[in-house]
């Protein structure tokens, strides 16, 4: 039986960032605009977190009885290690869903939209079909365009309109922003991956593209989310710049990821990453905030 420790490592905390990153975005925007609603933010964060613990596990699982994890480098693997039965993994991710929809459904009483709960059902079904499923999106190499989506833009549009009940061009630029970063994060997981996933067929983007033409596209990506910042600054709010500070922190992960570091030489690309994406988020909600 798997320990708390185990079972708290196998959630993945360190993918965290992607979960904060786009509440914080999407609460900046929301005070710059006079409409933050501590009530809603809240349980947009406590959405985009037990979404993101809720695809982790069901990453595990779904990996674990492919045998997928049984040739990868990284954090623990609940199924995969045989710390915990197949089952257990399961019934956590579907709680963690339950828990996510439940709050969701607390920002459709308080916006009255009651359509919000279509696009619920379609953040829980993204995630499971991630890697669940018959034909699991992630096993073909569609991985980064739906983390683009529900990972981006979803929730940062999504939490400034569960309290601005609108959405505008900068909450989308903004979403693209944090989509990049979430984006690199998963490349830079994949990257690590790429000879297991290769040997187990799971084709990822990585294993599609290949090691070099993986390595660029995280490159881009990092670039890219800076461009969104600039594009912010000119459009919306001159306060948006102090966002760019923030990419003194991707130097560091950019240097190991371009210098060909492999296996769990990339570990520490992937920590740096999230450190990037939690910091560029809470930083860009203050430059939002003082606008």
């Amino acid at each position: 039986m798997a320990t708390a420790s185990q079972w708290c490592a196998g959630s993945r905390p360190r993918t965290l960032p992607a979960a904060f990153a786009p509440v914080v975005v999407g609460s900046g925007l929301a005070i710059g605009a006079q409409s933050f609603n501590g009530w809603a933010a809240l349980l947009a964060l406590v959405v985009a977190v037990a979404l993101q613990v809720g695809v982790n596990y069901s990453n595990d699982y779904s990996d674990g009885i492919r045998g997928t994890d049984e040739v990868r480098v990284g954090p623990v693997r609940l199924v995969g290690q045989g710390l915990a039965p197949a089952g257990q993994v399961k019934r956590a991710a579907f709680l963690s869903f339950a828990v996510a929809m439940l709050a969701g459904l607390g920002l459709v009483l308080i916006t009255q939209k009651w359509w919000l709960i279509v696009m619920g059902l379609a953040c829980v079904a993204a995630a499971w079909l991630y890697t669940g499923g018959k034909h699991p999106y992630g096993y073909l190499g569609l991985g980064e365009v739906f983390v683009f989506v529900f990972f981006g833009l979803v929730p940062v549009i999504g939490t400034f309109y569960v309290q601005a009940l609108t959405v505008t061009p900068s909450s989308v630029i903004a979403g693209c922003g944090v989509g990049f970063l979430s984006c690199a994060i998963l490349v830079t997981n994949n990257l690590r991956d790429i000879p297991g996933d290769t040997e187990s067929g799971k084709r990822t983007l990585a294993v599609r593209l290949g090691d070099r033409r993986t390595r660029i596209l995280y490159l881009v990506l990092v670039i890219a989310a800076a461009v969104s910042v600039v594009v912010l600054t000119f459009i919306y709010s001159k306060s948006a710049v102090l966002a760019l500070a923030s990419f003194a922190l991707a130097v560091t992960p950019v240097r190991i990821v371009m210098s060909g570091a492999k296996g769990r030489e990339l570990i520490a690309a992937l920590k740096g990453t999230g450190t990037l994406l939690l910091t560029f988020g809470i930083v860009l909600g203050i430059g939002f905030a003082l606008r």
